[in-house]
């Protein structure tokens, strides 16, 4: 029986190719492309590359690595997440990758001429078997659009004149990527990179990149803002429930599973950064995460989470009362937390420089514990409330920036804190009450929106929601 034309011509095409990089068919589309119908396309990451060409000098190149896989233990690694910036500049999620950004139009050979080079790591079906399919070559010309990719396997031997340009601009190479490791392609990339760059080691910049990146990646474009408002209704949803679900006698852990499970019920991929859920004496621990203790039925419960969603990293944070109702020395705490939260949302203003809404709240937190006798010198203050009150918001929980002026596109928390431990040289009926709201801000043109005012944040509102059937109940 014969076979069609199509078929016998397509079969003469595939077979032109290796095993390992053969054009990717429908069927053969990696996963993040196969069922994302929200990724941030191609284009945006071509702009985020020329941008960072833009701001390069004449004569220079930039050279980025993916991150490291890091081992868990044994022959269990940690689920692989991508160097921020590497993902800003390529979209790749896959290790063993790196990206080469040139100022100017490169020539190699008679026929490759480019601005740009993504070396990654080869197609092995083999290995796809295991652990899911790779984009290969013909994948990140494709779905990535680079100029130019190159199997990493070929680093060694790429004609890549270092000592030619006036400046190499890289980030630290990653520490964690150890010599023992001869067969991690990744080391084998740094290893070349050196040795390629042995005479030029005066060349080196390691600061550069980062201003770069920084004043890049604090002001968010409509693509990103996109994904961050998911991350965080995600998170919000996730708020909403443990409201109607808490009750006194639950494990912090319990909190946790709640949380996360909404997390990925409604699509984010992972948690931003490990769940905080602190109650009674764990509430005045910032950054709490062992979650195993019991709430009793006075307790506060600080829940700070984010949920992230195609990279973009959510950061709310509610105080949750375990029994459904606040004490009176708690809502007075809670309303000066909020009081000092408003101030500093309301300081979010375009050209207002980005400690304003920190000075805003500490000046309200500092006169209100005043008042109540729990301090004696304004300056106390930072006894009971010791953090900063906002930071920015993307690829990273504590994402990159300048700290300058406010400026729209930026978006930033909004969240002081009042922690009284036990202990603390006041009236003992204050101990153990740990108070933390925080809300992420988008800084516009006009006021500032608050992207997270989906989760309740007054008193009266959190009680009656509280007073609702969880929908795991």
């Amino acid at each position: 029986m014969k076979l069609p034309f199509f078929f016998f011509f397509l079969f003469l095409v595939l077979n032109s190719f290796s095993q390992e990089e053969k054009p990717i068919l429908l069927k053969e589309i990696p996963q993040q492309f196969e069922y994302d119908d929200d990724l941030l396309p191609a284009a945006f990451f071509a702009k985020n590359r020329q941008a960072v060409r833009d701001r390069m000098p004449a004569n220079s190149v930039a050279v980025f690595f993916a991150n490291p896989v890091r081992n868990r233990s044994n022959d269990v690694d940690f689920e692989y997440h991508q160097d921020p910036n590497f993902y800003y500049l390529t979209g790749l999620r896959e290790p063993n990758a790196v990206l080469v950004i040139y100022k100017d139009q490169q020539h190699f050979g008679d026929e490759t001429s480019t601005k740009e080079i993504l070396f990654l790591q080869k197609r092995n079906p083999k290995n796809e078997q295991w652990t899911g399919k790779r984009l290969g070559v013909d994948g990140a010309l494709t779905y990535l659009q680079m100029e130019t990719a190159i199997k990493s396997q070929n680093f060694a031997a790429f004609e890549a004149e270092f000592n030619t340009f006036d400046n190499i601009y890289v980030f630290k190479i990653p520490e964690d990527v150890a010599p023992s490791k001869e067969k991690d392609e990744l080391y084998t990339l740094i290893k070349n990179f050196n040795l390629k760059t042995e005479s030029a080691s005066t060349k080196i910049n390691n600061v550069l990149l980062g201003s770069i990146l920084a004043e890049l990646r604090q002001t968010k474009s409509k693509e990103e803002i996109t994904l961050l408002r998911k991350a965080i209704d995600i998170t919000c949803e996730a708020q909403i429930e443990l409201m109607k679900s808490l009750k006194p006698g639950m494990k912090e852990y319990e909190s946790e599973a709640i949380v996360e499970y909404f997390f990925k019920k409604n699509g984010a991929e992972y948690p931003g950064f490990p769940s905080i859920l602190g109650s009674g004496e764990n509430s005045c621990v910032l950054h709490y995460t062992t979650n195993r203790k019991i709430l009793g039925d006075n307790d506060l419960l600080v829940s700070d989470i984010g949920a992230e969603y195609h990279g973009y990293t959510a950061d709310v944070t509610r105080t949750i009362p375990a029994k459904g109702t606040f004490s009176k020395e708690q809502k007075i705490i809670y309303n000066i937390v909020l009081e000092a939260q408003q101030a500093g949302i309301d300081a979010c203003l375009k050209g207002n420089k980005f400690w304003d809404p920190h000075q805003a709240a500490t000046e309200i937190i500092s006169n209100r514990l005043l008042e109540l006798g729990i301090i004696d010198k304004k300056f106390n203050v930072r006894n009971y409330f010791m953090h900063g009150t906002s930071h920015y918001l993307g690829l990273d929980v504590h994402d990159v920036g300048l700290y300058g002026p406010l400026m729209p596109g930026q978006v930033i928390t909004v969240e002081p804190g009042i922690y009284i431990p036990e202990g603390s040289d006041c009236d003992p009926k204050w101990w153990n009450i740990g108070v933390r709201i925080e809300d992420d801000i988008l800084i516009t043109n006009g006021k500032p929106e608050v992207l997270s005012a989906k989760a309740p944040r007054k008193i009266e509102e959190i009680e009656a929601l509280m007073k609702e059937k969880g929908t795991l109940e």
